[in-house]
C-alpha cells in the first residue's frame, strides 16, 4: 500500500520559512517524479513544484520560483519543500503526490497523494 505522509506545515509571518516533507512508502521512490501542489479555500489545487526520479530536473510555478527549493532524499525515501520568503498569499493546504510518467504540472497526472498539510502565512 503506497502511502505519503506530509508533515511540516504550521503558522509563520511573513518573510519567514518553513520547511515541508514527505515521506514515502510502498512505492519504489526512484521510480516516481515527486511533485508538491497546494490548495486555498475556494481555489482550485495549483502547482508549485516538482522533481523529476532521480532529482536530475525540477521544475517551479512563477509565483513560487526563487524562494522555494524542491529535493529529495532517496535513501529516506522522503522528499522536501523548502519555503523561504513566505507571503500571505501562501496560505494553502499543502499536498506532495507521486507520478509514474506523466506530469509534472497537472495533478490528474499524479497516481498518489498524501493528505496535506496546512500552511498558514500572517501579515
Amino acid at each position: 500500500q503506497v502511502q505519503l505522509v506530509e508533515s511540516g506545515g504550521g503558522l509563520v509571518q511573513a518573510g519567514g520559512s518553513l520547511r515541508l516533507s514527505c515521506a514515502a512508502s510502498g512505492l519504489t521512490f526512484g521510480d516516481y517524479g515527486m511533485g508538491w501542489f497546494r490548495q486555498a479555500p475556494g481555489k482550485e489545487r495549483e502547482f508549485v513544484a516538482a522533481i523529476s526520479w532521480g532529482g536530475g530536473s525540477t521544475w517551479y510555478a512563477d509565483s513560487v520560483e526563487g524562494r522555494f527549493t524542491i529535493s529529495e532524499d532517496n535513501a529516506k525515501n522522503t522528499v522536501y519543500l523548502q519555503m523561504s520568503s513566505l507571503k500571505p498569499e501562501d496560505t494553502a493546504v499543502y499536498y506532495c503526490a507521486a507520478t509514474d510518467g506523466l506530469g509534472p504540472f497537472h495533478p490528474e497526472n499524479y497516481k498518489y497523494w498524501g493528505q496535506g498539510t496546512q500552511v498558514a502565512v500572517s501579515s
